[in-house]
C-alpha cells in the first residue's frame, strides 16, 4: 500500500514540528541560559512561522528526578504554563525523552553505585574488570565512547570495583534495559509527562537500548593505535529492542495517541527501518534517518572526519527514502538540522555573505516539498551559519569538541598538517555551530540575554545582519528574507498537502552531477517539479519532455523564475525552483 491518499492523512503528517535547545533559546531571567519562560515568550513567532508542535526540545530533566525540570530552565509550573499557553494557540508540546542513560547524580544511579547489593544494581550494566598482568582493572571490552574515540566506554568505579557501561559520556551511565523494572520506570515517566499535557516524544538514540549480552570486543576498524573502538555492531538496533518498543507503544503510547519520533543512528537498512515506522508496525510514527547528515562522514568511521560528498549520493538518499516509505506504507522525518549537527546552510551551500540566503532558501524549499514531517531546528529558519573559521578551538564548549581536540592535540602536536586538518573537521563539523545563541535582534547579545549579562556560549559575530527581527519585518514580496521564505513555503505545503505532503515523488534528471530535481504528484490533477541547483556556478539543465510545466511558480532568486518551459534552462548558482506541471 502507497502513503498516498486521503486515507493515509494524520494530524501528525502534516505537522511541522520546531526543534529548540533551551539553552541558546531566549534567556528570561538573566542568568545567560536560555529557560521555559524564554520558549513561552516567543510562541507567537513560531506561530506566525507555521510551527504546529513546539518545543520539540530535551527541557534538562532534573538530575534527581525525570518527573522535574533541571532548575536552570526553570520550575514545573513553568512548564505548565508553556503547555496552556501552547493550547491556546492551537500548538502543541512535544518532548524530548532520554532513557537510554541517565544522568550519573540521577537517585537510581546514585543508589545503584552504592554498593554490591542494592536493589538498583541491576538498573544499570555493571561489569567485573579484567586485569593486566599486574592486576590494575582494565575496561570488560574495548568498545570506545561514542563522544570521544580515544576513551573507553566504560567507567571503572572504584568503590565496588567494577565498571558501569557509559556509552556517551562517564557522566552519563546506560540503564539496563533487560531489567523489567527499568522498562516500569520508563514507561511510568512516559505516562507522567503525556498526562500533563505534552503530544508525544522525541525519543533520543532510542536504538541503543538494547544491547547484545555478551558484550564481546569490537572490530579494530579505527586502526592498531587506536585502543578502543566503536562497538555499535552490539548496541545499535540490539536483539530486544523491537520487543521493547512494541512494549513502549502497547503500555503507554496507545492510550495517548502520541506521536513519536526516534532518533536511530547508525541505521540504513529499509527493512529494519520499516519494522520501526510501517503503519502495522506498532512501534514509532517515524524516526531519523542520519543518512544526509551523515554524507560528509568517512564511510564507516566516526562523527569528526570529513568526506568530499556529491549530487548523485543526496539524490541516492532522498530518493532511497521517499519511495521506500511510499511502497512499504511508512513515514519519513524531513530534517537537515538538529542540536547535533552543524548549521546546513554552512555544510550543503555556501554560507559567504553572498551566497547564504540563496542557500539556505535553497533548502527550506528542497525540505517543503519533501514528503514526510518537517523538524525545523531553531535559527534554521534565519539561515543561522556555522562560526566563523577565526573562532580559537577554546570557544568551543560541547564534549565531542572537546574530547576530539584534546585527542587531536594528544596524537599530532608536533604534525602541524594533521592539526590543520583536525581543526577543519570542527570548523565544519562541530556541533557547537548549532548551539551558539538564537539570533533575535542587532541589539547587544543579539537579544538572547540583556547587555550586562555573558551568555553561556558566545554569539555567532554575524547577528546584525542574520537575526529574525530584520528578516520578520523585510519589505518586497518578489525578494523574500530567508524566514519569509520558510513561512511561505511552510503555508503552500500545507495548502497543496496532496502533492507536498502525501503525494507520489519521482526523481528526474538523474544524470545530472550538479542538479537534485524530482516530482511530487498528488490525487488534484497537477504535480510540481522542483529543480535544485547543489552547485556554485551557472549550469544547463535540461526538463524532461513529460514533465509539462505549466507555469514556474517559486523561486529562491528575486521575482518569479524566468525560465523556459521547455528544452534546456539555465540555473544559476545556488539557485532552486518550483514549477507546476500538468498530469
Amino acid at each position: 500500500m502507497a502513503t498516498t491518499g486521503t486515507e493515509q492523512h494524520r494530524w501528525w503528517k502534516e505537522s511541522v514540528i520546531y526543534q529548540i535547545y533551551p539553552s541558546s533559546f531566549l534567556d528570561s531571567n538573566g542568568d545567560g541560559w536560555g529557560d521555559v519562560k524564554g520558549i513561552t515568550s516567543k510562541l507567537d513567532y513560531l506561530k506566525k512561522l507555521g510551527v504546529d508542535i513546539s518545543p520539540q526540545a530535551d527541557m534538562g530533566y532534573d538530575i534527581a528526578d525525570y518527573k522535574a525540570i533541571d532548575p536552570i530552565y526553570g520550575t514545573i509550573q513553568d512548564v505548565d504554563d508553556l503547555i496552556a499557553e501552547l493550547k491556546q494557540r492551537d500548538m502543541k508540546l512535544m518532548m524530548d525523552l532520554v532513557v537510554n542513560h541517565t544522568s550519573d547524580q540521577h537517585a537510581w544511579f546514585l543508589e545503584s553505585r552504592s554498593s554490591l547489593d542494592n536493589p538498583k544494581r541491576s538498573w544499570y550494566i555493571w561489569k567485573k574488570p579484567k586485569r593486566d598482568s599486574a592486576g590494575k582493572p582494565l575496561p570488560p571490552n574495548n568498545w570506545s565512547q561514542i563522544l570521544g574515540e580515544a576513551n573507553s566506554a566504560w567507567t571503572y568505579d572504584e568503590k565496588t570495583d567494577e565498571y558501569y557501561l557509559s556509552l556517551f559520556t562517564p557522566e552519563q551511565p546506560d540503564l539496563n534495559w533487560e531489567n523489567p523494572e527499568v522498562r516500569a520506570a520508563v514507561h511510568d515517566v512516559m505516562d507522567f509527562w503525556l498526562a500533563r499535557g505534552a503530544c508525544g516524544y522525541r525519543m533520543d538514540v532510542i536504538n541503543l537500548i538494547s544491547k547484545v549480552q555478551s558484550f564481546p570486543d569490537a572490530e579494530p576498524v579505527l586502526g592498531k593505535e587506536h585502543k578502543y573502538h566503536p562497538g555499535r555492531k552490539y548496541y545499535v538496533n540490539g536483539p530486544r529492542m523491537h520487543e521493547y518498543l512494541q512494549e513502549i507503544n502497547q503500555k503507554v503510547l496507545t492510550k495517548h495517541n502520541a506521536i513519536t519520533v526516534g532518533e536511530m543512528p547508525g541505521v540504513s537498512d529499509i527493512d529494519e527501518v520499516l519494522r520501526s515506522v510501517g503503519s502495522k508496525s506498532g512501534e514509532l510514527n517515524m524516526i531519523f534517518i542520519f543518512d544526509v547528515v551523515d554524507i560528509d562522514n568517512v564511510p564507516g568511521s566516526v562523527r569528526m572526519t570529513l568526506h568530499k560528498w556529491n549530487v548523485k549520493e543526496l539524490r541516492r538518499i532522498q530518493t532511497k527514502w521517499q519511495r521506500a516509505m511510499i511502497e512499504r506504507d511508512g513515514w519519513n522525518s524531513v530534517f537537515l538540522e538538529n542540536h547535533d549537527n552543524p548549521r546546513s546552510v554552512s555544510r550543503y551551500t555556501d554560507d559567504s555573505d553572498v551566497y547564504r540566503d540563496y542557500g539556505a532558501k535553497l533548502l527550506s524549499l528542497m525540505q517543503t516539498t519533501l514528503a514526510g514531517t518537517i523538524f525545523v531546528y531553531q535559527g534554521e529558519e534565519l539561515g543561522m551559519r556555522n562560526v566563523p573559521k577565526e573562532w580559537d578551538p577554546e570557544e568551543y564548549k560541547d564534549i565531542e569538541s572537546i574530547n576530539f581536540w584534546k585527542k587531536s592535540k594528544a596524537l599530532y602536536s608536533v604534525n602541524s598538517q594533521k592539526m590543520s586538518e583536525a581543526q577543519e573537521v570542527l570548523i565544519k563539523k562541530a556541533r557547537d555551530h548549532a548551539r551558539t545563541p538564537m539570533q533575535w535582534d542587532d541589539g547587544p547579545n543579539a537579544g538572547f540575554c540583556a547587555e550586562s549579562v555573558k551568555p553561556w556560549m558566545r554569539v555567532n559575530d554575524d547577528y546584525k545582519q542574520v537575526n529574525a527581527e530584520k528578516q520578520v519585518a523585510a519589505a518586497g514580496s518578489d525578494d523574500l528574507s530567508v524566514w519569509q521564505f520558510w513561512q511561505r513555503g511552510l503555508a503552500n505545503r500545507k495548502v497543496h498537502k496532496d502533492v507536498f505532503v502525501y503525494g507520489d515523488f519521482q526523481s528526474v534528471g538523474v544524470d545530472s552531477d550538479d542538479v537534485f530535481a524530482y516530482t511530487r504528484t498528488g490525487e488534484s490533477g497537477w504535480s510540481g517539479l522542483v529543480v535544485l541547483n547543489f552547485s556554485g556556478k551557472n549550469v544547463e539543465w535540461a526538463i524532461p519532455a513529460e514533465s509539462k510545466v505549466q507555469v514556474w511558480v517559486v523561486g529562491n532568486y528575486k521575482g518569479k523564475p524566468e525560465k523556459g518551459l521547455e528544452g534546456v534552462i539555465e540555473l544559476r548558482p545556488w539557485e532552486g525552483i518550483l514549477g507546476r506541471c500538468s498530469t
